[in-house]
């Protein structure tokens, strides 16, 4: 595996990530923000933040896997949140851990970040996913 992922002596401890990602390799995979939808466009989990953090991951899965990738070669993600406050982060772990042993995901994740947006693109859509990965 290309990727090393760790928290470096003097960084904020214990966070649900790590803060470092040292990766190898030539083959660049990003994925565009994914969110809570099915193959055919129809929205999934309307109203839950769990089960569309859920849902936006496995959708980020098939993106990668399309690309011969998985989340352990996963450098980087970041997720937008509508109206994010620090009460929701009980939902938003929630989801990742509902899909954390089904996708692959490191646990702590890859370096994250967790960006509070007031809309996205459509007002059933609670939160989206980018990943950046990078192949041998």
């Amino acid at each position: 595996m290309g990727v090393q992922l760790f928290s470096a002596s003097g960084m904020m401890q214990p966070v649900p990530y790590h803060h470092v990602a040292v990766a190898s390799g030539s083959r660049h995979v990003h994925v565009a923000g994914q969110i809570s939808r099915d193959e055919a466009g129809r929205p999934v989990a309307v109203g839950d933040l769990r089960g569309q953090v859920a849902q936006a991951l496995r959708n980020t899965g098939y993106g990668l896997a399309g690309a011969g990738a998985g989340f352990a070669d996963v450098v980087r993600l970041t997720f937008y949140v509508t109206n994010w406050s620090p009460e929701r982060i009980g939902d938003f772990m929630a989801g990742v851990a509902d899909v954390a042993g089904e996708l692959g995901l490191p646990q702590p994740l890859p370096p994250s970040s967790l960006i509070g947006v007031d809309y996205l693109f459509e007002p059933d859509v609670l939160v989206e996913v980018e990943a950046t990965a990078i192949l041998d």
